[in-house]
């Protein structure tokens, strides 16, 4: 028995949302909570700014997710409608152009139309989506799966920073928040590029640059906003 390959192209859609919302997580609500502390506001007041931003995050992320992916299902949907249409009314047509595209990835024109007819006798439809479209089952959008997987890490990864915002006060806050929520930024990098079969020092640099990037400029906008005219 052949052995069997484990290739991680089937974590595409839940990694990326998953990675996507996490990191939002830390980097905006660490954000918000050293720009609010940035401005001298009271420990209440940084307090009530993470958790809404956490909140307003965490919906945001699972809406913007369920509408985007939601779209991309729409349009399989459509697809696989006018294949369906195709060989309901044209069936020759569409084996003709299936084993055209057999001929282009390097078959000959015998062993490709025998390969059409074997696939498209088991599952017409889906040997249409797969080499026609590039739709399969691996791939295809799940909006419910990447709104809850989006939305779940955000909220995992912004109670991180929060954290520290709530048990440390006066002018340790800012440190405390800055250098947690960066660490916890290149550990996360460092896992999703292990996870997608990357470098780790790799994927924990660029994450770590963007969020040192990110939390200086908000600060920087702080304390502008505190200083008075």
């Amino acid at each position: 028995m052949p052995r069997k390959e484990l290739h991680r192209s089937h974590r595409t859609g839940w990694l990326r949302a998953a990675v996507l919302g996490a990191n939002d997580g830390i980097l905006s609500t660490g954000s918000l909570l050293l720009g609010v502390a940035s401005s001298h506001a009271s420990h209440s007041d940084i307090l009530v700014a993470g958790v809404a931003g956490l909140v307003a995050g965490a919906m945001g992320m699972a809406a913007g997710e369920y509408v985007s992916v939601s779209s991309q299902a729409d349009t399989e949907k459509a697809d696989l409608a006018l294949e369906r249409h195709g060989l309901e009314t044209d069936i020759e047509y569409e084996r003709e152009e299936l084993a055209a595209i057999y001929v282009e990835r390097g078959l000959s024109v015998e062993l490709a139309k025998e390969v059409v007819t074997q696939l498209m006798a088991h599952d017409a439809l889906g040997a249409h989506a797969r080499d026609e479209i590039g739709i399969s089952d691996m791939q295809a959008a799940r909006p419910l799966q990447a709104a809850t997987a989006s939305g779940a890490s955000f909220t995992i990864g912004a109670l991180l920073p929060l954290a520290g915002a709530v048990f440390v006060t006066g002018p340790a806050l800012i440190p405390v928040v800055a250098g947690s929520s960066l660490a916890f930024l290149a550990l996360l990098g460092a896992l999703a590029a292990h996870a997608g079969g990357a470098g780790m020092i790799k994927g924990a640099s660029r994450v770590l640059f963007w969020g040192a990037l990110a939390m200086g400029m908000t600060a920087g906008v702080g304390a502008l906003v505190a200083t008075p005219l």
